[in-house]
């Protein structure tokens, strides 16, 4: 594998870029080495700036279901482009956008759109506080949900990572009101509602987290919460920003068949496109301004170029809901042919999927909430990534990620994946 320029590039990136990159987890830094600078994707398959080939299991962090580019969305884009490629002002696209979401989504009846997956938790959360005029909310450890002052509190994904679970320049009032739970544990919450009486606006929650790598809720556990949400009047809010549209057409809320308050979305909403959205009851969505008093504005939020990209997937997602079942197939056959191989190698890593999501863990205990993730040998990891990188498998630079299949991975990408599964995996141990 020939990465000069890809080393080139980086150095140079450093020069004018926090740490050569535009997001902590890019750098390689808990994997060892130099990121590789992508130069174009097609389908399941990636090009670096050298010129190796990559089958992609990144997806960009979740939202190309169908693979780079498919066809059916540059049509949609160069239409876009073709009237502008934004406005500061209303479209018809957006209210087309809403309600179709409003029609995947059950117990979505309002929705405003936002320009990230962190605007949209941040506003929910805010939302959240002004409609019940409470402060404190609960969140659980190791779940990401952006990088809103608040939620960086023992958070997973890239804070994880990197092994800074809090951040500096969080104030101490700022952390004060957020509340921490185990995941998987409804005990944690119960003791946690009643040391703060009428004192919780909010539970914010990953319903798959996909942030400490893929953790599975326990179904009970999701029903108690919601039903201890209601009693106590708090706020329920899904963070479905790596689920929604992921794990099913409902997201997770339709596998487990449990209806939040409030539901975020990101990137996936808009195709890959930087953009995001919260919605769900309608009593209280209309408390947002300009309807009610609580503000939150946008000056790009539900700009054409992410209401046409996203309204295009979502639209081919109600059109073809049989998508679903290619990717339970492709997925299925990827996380058995890494159990077959675990097998002939005697070990047997926690392998966690669900859907079209999963994660491979360094550890041969279950894996269900933070405190069973960090047990996973990240150096392992580390080993195991490059040696995969090098057989053409671009996996996430970090343990604690997901890894994402497409409907674009043929059976020939998925036959190369598990030789280099078995291949790498026999080089390390």
């Amino acid at each position: 594998m020939y990465i000069k320029k890809s080393e080139e590039l980086f150095n140079e990136a450093k020069k004018y870029i926090p740490g050569g990159v535009n997001s902590p987890v890019r750098a390689f830094k808990s994997v060892g080495g130099n990121p590789i600078f992508i130069a174009k994707g097609y389908g399941s398959k990636m090009l670096d700036v050298d010129g190796n080939e990559y089958i992609d299991y990144i997806s960009s962090w979740g939202p190309h279901l169908f693979g780079h580019n498919p066809d059916f969305l540059k049509s949609a884009l160069l239409e876009a482009i073709e009237a502008s490629t934004s406005f500061g002002a209303p479209t018809e696209l957006e209210v087309k956008m809403a309600k179709l979401i409003t029609e995947l989504v059950p117990s979505i009846e309002m929705i405003r759109m936002v320009n990230s997956g962190t605007e949209a938790t941040m506003s929910a959360v805010r939302v959240a506080r002004g409609y019940t005029g409470k402060e404190k909310f609960i969140k659980f450890e190791g779940c990401y949900h952006g990088h809103a002052d608040y939620f960086l509190i023992k958070a997973g994904s890239g804070a994880l990572t990197l092994g800074v679970p809090t951040s500096p320049g969080v104030t101490k009032g700022n952390a004060a009101d957020t509340l921490l739970a185990d995941y998987n544990n409804i005990n944690s919450v119960k003791e946690l509602i009643i040391k703060n009486k009428n004192e919780i606006a909010a539970v914010i929650i990953e319903p798959i987290a996909g942030n400490m790598g893929v953790v599975i809720p326990d179904k009970e556990f999701l029903q108690q919460l919601r039903n201890i949400c209601s009693e106590e009047k708090i706020i329920l809010i899904f963070d479905e920003v790596m689920t929604g549209f992921r794990v099913s057409k409902g997201g997770a809320q339709e596998i487990f068949g449990i209806k939040p308050d409030l539901t975020t979305f990101g990137k996936i909403i808009g195709a890959g496109l930087p953009v995001g959205a919260f919605g769900g009851r309608k009593d209280i969505m209309e408390m947002i301004a300009p309807s009610g008093p609580i503000y939150q504005a946008g000056t790009l939020s539900g700009n054409p170029l992410a209401m046409s990209a996203g309204y295009s997937a979502l639209s081919y997602i109600k059109n073809h809901p049989e998508i679903y079942n290619q990717l339970e197939e492709k997925s299925s056959y990827l996380e058995n042919g890494f159990r077959e191989n675990m097998k002939k190698l005697n070990k047997n890593f926690v392998m966690n999927r669900i859907g079209s999501m999963m994660c491979m863990f360094f550890t041969e205990q279950p894996v269900v909430d933070y405190k069973s993730a960090v047990k996973s040998d990240t150096s392992l990891y580390s080993k195991y990534f490059h040696e995969m990188l090098k057989r053409g498998i671009y996996l996430a630079p970090a343990q604690f990620e997901a890894m994402f299949v497409s409907t674009a991975h043929s059976s020939e990408d998925m036959d190369k994946t598990i030789k280099a599964h078995y291949e790498s995996l026999k080089t390390i141990l």
